[in-house]
Order: C-alpha cells, then sequence, then structure tokens
C-alpha cells in the first residue's frame, strides 16, 4: 500500500453518476479500513453540490446484491455490517471512522441550497460547507487527489 496520511476524494457529479459517489465512498471506506490512511476527505465540488441535499444520499441505496458484492471483497466484513443507502454509510465514515466530509460553500448560496455560506438547514448533517480558503488547504495539502 501507498505510504499516504492526507488523501482526498473529489465527487463532482451529481445524482445522474450514481456510481461516482458508490465509489468516492467505499474506496474511502477502504483507505481507512484497510489502508489506515490517516487523513481521508471526501469533497463535493461544484457540480456535487446536488448530493449534499438533505435527502439525495438516502435515495442512493446499498441492495443486498450490493452488499454481498462489496462484503464478498473485503475481510472481516459481512453483508448485513453495510448500511442501506449511502446517507447511512456517510455517516458512519463521518462518525465512526474520521472521514471529513465537505462542500464547497461557495457554491452552496450559487445553486440555491444556503441562503449564506453558513447556512447548512438544507444540507446533510455529516458534511461540513467549506469556504474557499479552507478548500485550497484541503487541496494543497493532499497527497493524492482521486476524481470522480
Amino acid at each position: 500500500m501507498a505510504n499516504l496520511k492526507h488523501l482526498l476524494f473529489m465527487v463532482n457529479s451529481g445524482a445522474d453518476k450514481p456510481f461516482n459517489h458508490y465509489a468516492a465512498y467505499v474506496v474511502a471506506f477502504a483507505a481507512k479500513y484497510i489502508g489506515k490512511i490517516e487523513d481521508v476527505t471526501i469533497y463535493y465540488g461544484a457540480y456535487g453540490i446536488e448530493m449534499t441535499e438533505k435527502g439525495k444520499l438516502k435515495g442512493l441505496e446499498i441492495n443486498d446484491d450490493i452488499k454481498k458484492l462489496v462484503a464478498g471483497q473485503i475481510e472481516g466484513i459481512t453483508p448485513g455490517d453495510l448500511p442501506d443507502n449511502l446517507e447511512d454509510l456517510g455517516r458512519f465514515l463521518h462518525e465512526k471512522m474520521g472521514v471529513r466530509i465537505v462542500s464547497c460553500a461557495t457554491f452552496h448560496v450559487i445553486e440555491g441550497v444556503g441562503k449564506d455560506i453558513d447556512d447548512k438547514s438544507n444540507i446533510v448533517d455529516f458534511i461540513e460547507p467549506v469556504t474557499i480558503p479552507e478548500a485550497a488547504e484541503i487541496f494543497l495539502t493532499a497527497e493524492k487527489i482521486f476524481d470522480y
């Protein structure tokens, strides 16, 4: 495995490309669980902002066939360990594994998801809107960036 400390997943797609979201979340899980990477961040960019809205990630289900497929590839995981949707997986990644899930606050305002940069009323509770300087720091400190 690579000797990384800071890994970034850039998700810049909406509901029209659900596999990008599944891939980012599952590989972020693997990076923490298998790779033991210290700092893993999922960043929702301009075209991914819609997915930060309440209910959008919950709509991306993880059915029993997908659970079996994923669990069959990761030692120590059973299908029953996996949640039923990406919102629940994101919450687990954030709360239990320390994965930071952030989004561009500027585009929250531009897209009408938030009234101002600090407005979190319409987004999932575990997603943190970040300012342009904070986003720059995330990108500049990442040792590896995966783009979905």
